[in-house]
């Protein structure tokens, strides 16, 4: 009897062994801004409700740790922006980056040669360095773009600027000017030693030293708050920064349908809506993933 018991136990043992594994989970990660978590978290439930299991790695670091994990396998999928390709392969200097289909096609290109990363469907809007101007300065004088503004100032316009010494110093400012055809004398720019945009939206808004007129970043969810008025990159001088979920070949070979999934909440978003979103989250307090979950309830992603 025992050794029939024995035998019992090994073809059980065996029979376990040879059982289907589990399907793996997608790691699903982010940067540490909110609104990287926040469509982190967004896509991490949209595969939760297709029956794709999903981990939330969200908010593990700065973009050189993210973007390590994703290289090494340690996470599975993230959003990343389309101009830091250029950063990633020492390729910044191509015009490709400040346009958006342009730069998406040649950082999808170029990852996947050298990576197997898939860029999946990008938002139509940019998180790049622009200039917002208070909404009654911008009204009197008629500022929608970049050209407008650079008009008013070289007209005299009473411009000061608030920035970060980064900003100022670093090149932009002066890539600004000469696309745009306007100099910005020291009496005319607030430059802070941190130069957080929550600070330079809010000297702008409450006229700080008479500041009019902030550095921002494209969907920071404090323009609109503030009632600033974004500036237009017309002439493109900046390059694009869309947010685009990357995903490794081989988790989407295991779960091609995750592409199909992603792209209409990413064709969802507008520099509009995804400044509303992050303004929930900066200036409302709102918890990242709880913005998500109301977003793709309201727009019928989720029941």
């Amino acid at each position: 009897m025992a050794r029939i018991l024995k035998s019992l136990c090994v073809i059980l043992a065996l029979a376990g062994g040879v059982s289907p594994p589990l399907e793996a989970a997608v790691v699903v990660s982010s940067k540490l801004s909110s609104e990287s978590a926040m469509l982190g978290q967004m896509i991490r439930l949209l595969l939760d409700a297709h029956g794709i299991p999903a981990v939330d790695r969200t908010k593990i670091g700065a973009t050189p740790v993210v973007r390590k994990a994703l290289l090494a396998g340690e996470i599975d999928l993230y959003v990343e922006y389309t101009g830091n390709a250029g950063l990633f392969f020492n390729d910044g200097a191509d015009p490709a980056w400040k346009d958006l289909d342009e730069g998406y096609a040649r950082g999808a290109r170029l990852d996947y040669a050298a990576n197997r990363i898939v860029w999946l469907t990008p938002a139509r809007a940019s998180n790049a360095w622009a200039l917002a101007v208070r909404e009654d300065v911008a009204r009197a004088n008629h500022l929608e773009t970049l050209s407008d503004f650079g008009r008013w100032v070289a007209g005299g316009g009473r411009v000061v600027l608030v920035c970060s010494a980064e900003f100022a110093n670093a090149g932009t400012l002066r890539s600004l000017e000469r696309t745009y055809d306007f100099t910005l004398r020291s009496g005319q720019m607030i430059v802070l030693a941190g130069g957080e945009t929550s600070a330079t939206i809010g000297a702008a808004a409450a006229g700080t030293d008479g500041a009019n007129t902030a550095m921002v970043y494209g969907t920071d969810g404090g323009i609109a708050a503030a009632r600033l008025r974004l500036l237009v990159d017309d002439r493109h001088d900046q390059p694009v920064y869309a947010p685009v979920p990357l995903i490794r070949a081989a988790v989407l070979a295991q779960y091609p349908q995750i592409a199909a999934i992603v792209k209409p909440l990413m064709q969802s978003f507008t520099t509009e809506s995804l400044q509303q979103l992050n303004a929930r989250v900066q200036i409302d307090g709102e918890s990242e993933e709880s913005v998500a979950m109301d977003y793709l309830k309201a727009r019928g992603f989720l029941k």
